[in-house]
C-alpha cells in the first residue's frame, strides 16, 4: 500500500486543523506575485527504501510520522500564535491565486515570506520578532527591564523551553509542558507505542526517554540516550534550534524528521569523527579559547529523509544537522552529525547544478562536485561541534548563544561554513583527505554561495553566507569577472578561510555582541555584483518542497 503524505497531510495539519470547520472567508490582500512565490520552490518526490527493516521497526516508523505531524502543529503556534485561527481563513479563500496561496501559507507557515525577509505576503503586519514565543507588542526593553527588576525569573525567562506571556501587568514564563500539555501528550503517546512495536533497545530507549522530557522540559537524558542510538531508524522529535526567536534567540522550536540509515555511507565516514580533537587543536585562535575537553564521540550518520515536520520542514529544507544543541550533552559526547542524503542529492540536481551555470565563468562550471558537495556539508555539521560553546564572560559563566542573542545563529552557521573549508584543507594536509577535493572545493563553494544567499537574508545560513561573501571578495578570495560572472581564487583562499575563521571564533570566545553587531554591519549587505547574478536565476528554484512517499509501513 502507498501512503502520500507530505503537501496532503501537511496541508490537514496546517491549515484546517483536520476536521475542525473553517472560519467564514475574510477578505485580506494577497501579494499579486503569489504564484511567481510559489514556482520558486519544486515538488520533490522523496521516499526511503524500507524493505530490510523489521516488521517492529515499520510498525514503529508509523507512530514516528504520527508524533512528527503533531510536532508540526506545535511548531505552528510557536511561529505564529495567529496560525490557528488566519489557516481557515486562507483555506476559504477564492481569490486569484488562491491554491499557490494556500500552498505557500502551508510552507511558510504563516503570512510572512522566509525567502523575502519576511515580508508579508498576506496583508501588511509586520512579521513579529519574537514569534509566537513572547507577546507581539514585547520589546527588548521591557524583557530586560523586568529581569533586572525581578533577577529571580531570568532562568526561566531565559530558558529554552518556556514561552513568555502576560498575565496582567505582570510578565510570566510558561514551560513547554504546560503551554503545549495536549498536543505533547499525543506526541509522547505515538513515541510510546513505537518504542513498544522496535525490537532495538537503543530506539526503544531513546523513545521512552523523550517521551518523559515532553512531560516534564527536561531533555538532557533523552539527548544523551540519542547520542547512543544504533539503529536503522534515525530519529529527531523535540524542541532544538532557536533561529525562529528573532527577537533574542532563546527560545527553542519543535521539530521532527524521521529517517532510514545508510550503513555504507555512513561506514565510509565515521573515520572523519577521529580527528575531531585535532581539528580542534587546529583552530586558529588561542589554546585558551579553544575547548579541548569536550566529548569527541561525535556519529557520523548518512541516511534517507523519509519525513519531516515542524521548523525543518519551514522554508528552506534542512540537508543536514547536527544535535543536539545541550552543550552538557557536547562536553560529555560531543554531537551527532545526521547528513540527509536523498534530500542532499534532490538539491544537488535541481538547483546547485544550474546556479553554477549562472555564477561561474563557462569554463569553470565542470568542476563542481557532488562529492566536495557532500564532504562539505559534512564538515559543516562537525564544525557547529568546534570552537566556543561554553564561555566566561567579566566573570560569569555563560554560553555563546546567551551572549550573542539574535545574531547569535546566522554567527554560528557563517563558523560552520568556514571552518568546513578550512578543515578540509587541514584533513589534505594530513593524509585523512583525498587532495584530488581542493580541485572541487573552491568552485563548488562559490555556486554554493548563490544557492544559499537566494534563501535571504532573514534566515541565518542566508545571512551567515552573504557575510562570508563580503569578506572573500574583500580579501581577493573570490574575483568578479568582467562578464559579471564569480571565480574563486585557489591560491588565496586557504589564508581567507583561516583568517575569517579566526574573526569569527574570537567574537564566539567573547561573547562579543557589539563585535558581532559591527561585523555584520561591515559585510552583511548583499553585494552588488552578486544580486545581479542572483536576479539571472528567477527561472530556477530556490529550494525543493519535499512530498513523502511512505511505501511497506501499511
Amino acid at each position: 500500500m502507498r501512503i502520500w503524505l507530505g503537501i496532503v497531510m501537511v496541508s490537514c495539519v496546517a491549515l484546517v486543523g483536520c476536521g475542525q470547520p473553517a472560519e467564514p472567508k475574510g477578505e485580506f490582500e494577497v501579494a499579486p506575485d503569489i504564484e511567481a512565490r510559489r514556482a520558486k520552490l519544486v515538488r520533490q518526490h522523496l521516499g526511503a527504501e524500507v524493505g530490510h527493516l523489521s516488521d517492529g521497526d515499520r510498525q514503529a516508523l508509523r507512530h514516528l510520522v504520527a508524533a512528527a505531524g503533531t510536532l508540526d502543529e506545535i511548531f505552528k503556534l510557536q511561529a505564529w500564535a495567529g496560525n490557528a485561527s488566519f489557516a481557515s481563513r486562507v483555506a476559504g479563500y477564492q481569490g486569484s491565486g488562491a491554491d499557490a496561496l494556500e500552498d505557500y501559507y502551508r510552507i511558510m507557515y504563516g503570512k510572512w515570506d522566509r525567502l523575502e525577509e519576511l515580508e508579508p505576503f498576506i496583508g501588511h503586519d509586520p512579521h513579529p520578532a519574537g514569534a509566537g514565543y513572547y507577546p507581539e507588542d514585547l520589546t527588548k526593553e521591557e524583557f530586560e527591564n523586568w529581569l533586572q527588576a525581578h533577577p529571580a525569573d531570568e532562568a526561566e525567562f531565559r530558558s529554552l523551553y518556556t514561552i513568555i506571556r502576560r498575565d496582567g501587568d505582570r510578565l510570566v514564563a510558561v514551560p513547554y509542558s504546560k503551554a503545549y500539555e495536549e498536543l505533547l501528550g499525543r506526541a509522547a503517546s505515538e513515541l510510546l507505542a513505537a518504542a513498544s512495536a522496535t525490537e532495538n533497545e537503543s530506539l526503544k530507549t531513546f523513545l521512552e526517554l523523550r517521551a518523559a522530557a515532553f512531560t516534564n522540559d527536561d531533555y538532557y537524558d533523552s539527548d544523551m540516550a540519542w547520542m547512543d542510538l544504533d539503529s536503522d531508524i534515525e530519529v529527531v522529535v523535540g524542541p532544538y534550534e532557536t533561529y525562529e526567536d528573532r527577537l533574542f534567540g532563546y527560545k527553542a522550536a519543535f521539530e521532527a524528521f524521521v529517517c532510514v540509515a545508510n550503513p555504507d555511507d555512513s561506514a565510509r565516514l565515521a573515520r572523519y569523527k577521529q580527528e575531531l580533537p585535532y581539528l580542534e587543536r587546529n583552530l586558529p585562535i588561542p589554546d585558551e579559547h579553544k575547548n579541548l575537553d569536550r566529548g569527541t564521540e561525535s556519529p557520523i550518520r548518512v541516511v534517507d529523509e523519509l519525513f519531516t515536520a515542524g521548523d525543518t520542514r519551514a522554508g528552506i529544507q534542512t540537508i543536514a544537522f547536527n544535535l543536539p544543541n545541550d552543550e552538557r550533552v557536547r562536553q560529555a559526547k560531543g554531537s551527532k552529525k545526521v547528513l540527509l542524503k536523498n534530500i542532499m542529492r534532490a538539491k544537488y540536481d535541481a538547483i546547485l547544478t544550474p546556479v553554477a551555470r549562472l555564477a561561474l565563468p563557462a569554463d569553470d562550471v565542470g568542476l563542481i562536485d557532488f562529492e566536495a558537495f557532500f564532504q562539505f556539508i559534512l564538515h559543516h555539521e562537525m564544525a557547529h561541534g568546534l570552537g566556543p560553546g561554553q564561555i566566561v564572560v567579566e566573570g560569569r559563566d555563560t554560553e555563546v548563544r546567551l551572549e550573542l542573542k539574535e545574531l547569535y545563529s546566522r554567527f554560528e552557521e557563517a563558523k560552520a561554513d568556514v571552518l568546513g573549508v578550512f578543515n578540509l584543507y587541514a584533513l589534505v594536509d594530513r593524509g585523512v583527505m583525498d587532495p584530488s577535493i581542493l580541485d572541487h572545493l573552491p568552485w563548488t563553494y562559490t555556486a554554493g554561495m548563490f544557492r544559499t544567499t537566494r534563501f535571504g537574508l532573514t534566515e541565518a545560513h542566508g545571512q551567515g553566507m552573504v557575510m562570508q561573501a563580503n569578506y572573500l571578495l574583500a580579501k581577493g578570495a573570490i574575483e568578479v569577472t568582467d562578464d559579471g560572472r564569480f571565480r574563486p581564487v585557489p591560491e588565496a583562499f586557504r589564508d581567507a578561510f583561516r583568517d575569517l575563521a579566526r574573526e569569527l571564533l574570537m567574537i564566539q570566545a567573547r561573547g562579543d555582541y557589539e563585535g558581532a553587531r559591527r561585523f555584520q554591519d561591515s559585510y552583511g549587505a548583499v553585494p552588488p555584483a552578486m544580486l545581479s547574478v542572483i536576479d539571472g536565476m528567477a527561472d530556477i528554484p530556490v529550494d525543493v518542497d519535499p512530498v513523502f512517499t511512505l511505501e511497506g509501513l501499511s
